[in-house]
């Protein structure tokens, strides 16, 4: 099964990423800047910053070649060469390192780098949820390389925030439900969304986007045997039963698995993952500690690249993109009350 993705080659893409090292396993783009989101118009849009995720299977090479072409997009980090650079990617936060703020071909953008093998990583088993977050959602797919394992990846990370959302909604849903729910996945425990993000974002996010979730979604809601998809109603029922449950918490990613049990399971008892999950199968609340499982994840990794952004963007930088965050979230407040008279 390919990953059903929206394609773009424009040419502004194609400008931007002809300005970096061509060795890209997979780069997106993604956010306010590249998909219509509610309550903003296509004057705002292209003044909204252009979000780029670039996947590479050797971050030394990538950032030693990126350091000769645009040794302007780093902070004072350049000082430390490739090499340290790479290992404040890997080792830190979610594995990614951001340039923001930069001046590309009359466009603002920011990009994030992290390697192949990370990527691969966190879709699998949701080790970050950054990326594999925002991979939940609609994105340009601007390179894809035929790397096996990593499409299978991609593959893997849809159907798990299926299966998560699956788990905190009730029997009977429609698919925007479904979407809300997923498009909120990776924002669940994200201190920025206290402080930093729009309140509506992830309603503003779905609600002009419905056709793009359907994209990306309908493959694997026709093959998922644990639910009823009526795509012409837009209409889903899931089995919740215990068993149901059961099998759902069994195909979720290893480390939100791990991250339940570490909240089911009493110190020092040490019981087995499935003996655990079987429990929670028959618990009533079992879509609340799937949600605080996942709340665990993006809470941790959401703070720990935070601090992480702020060395690699410098200190003006930081401080003039929270500032622009945080006028976003102002005027998402003040036009809250007309966005839910229109829902």
């Amino acid at each position: 099964m390919t990953l059903p993705a929206l394609h773009n080659t424009g040419v502004l893409y194609r400008r931007i990423l002809s300005q970096f090292p061509q060795d890209i396993s997979l780069a997106f783009a993604y956010g306010s800047g590249v998909f219509k989101q509610h309550g903003t118009n296509q004057g705002q849009m292209e003044k909204n910053m252009l979000d780029f995720v670039f996947a590479v299977d050797d971050p030394v090479t990538w950032h030693t070649m990126n350091l000769l072409q645009n040794r302007k997009h780093y902070s004072i980090l350049k000082l430390l060469g490739p090499t340290k650079i790479s290992s404040i990617q890997n080792e830190h936060g979610a594995a990614v390192y951001y340039n923001t703020l930069v001046p590309v071909d009359g466009r603002t953008i920011k990009y994030g780098v992290i390697s192949t093998e990370s990527l691969i990583d966190d879709l699998m088993h949701w080790k970050t949820m950054y990326v594999a977050g925002r991979l939940h959602k609609p994105v340009r797919m601007l390179v894809q390389s035929e790397n096996g394992k990593l499409r299978g990846a991609l593959v893997a990370n849809l159907k798990s925030a299926v299966t998560a959302s699956f788990l905190m909604l009730p029997e009977s849903f429609t698919e925007e439900d479904l979407f809300l729910q997923i498009a909120g996945l990776s924002y669940a425990g994200d201190f920025r969304m206290v402080i930093g993000e729009d309140k509506s974002k992830v309603a503003n996010i779905v609600k002009d986007n419905i056709q793009h979730f359907q994209i990306l979604y309908s493959n694997i809601l026709r093959d998922c045997p644990q639910v009823v998809y009526k795509p012409q109603q837009g209409k889903l029922e899931v089995d919740k039963s215990p068993e149901g449950q059961f099998i759902q918490l069994m195909a979720l990613p290893r480390t939100l698995q791990q991250r339940i049990t570490k909240l089911v399971d009493p110190p020092g008892k040490n019981r087995d993952v499935e003996e655990i999950l079987l429990q929670v199968a028959q618990d009533p609340d079992c879509g609340a500690v799937v949600q605080q499982g996942i709340s665990s994840i993006v809470k941790s990794s959401s703070i720990t690249q935070s601090i992480k952004s702020i060395a690699t963007a410098g200190m003006w930088k930081s401080v003039s993109y929270s500032s622009k965050k945080l006028m976003k979230m102002w005027k998402g407040w003040r036009r809250k009350p007309s966005v839910s008279q229109m829902s």
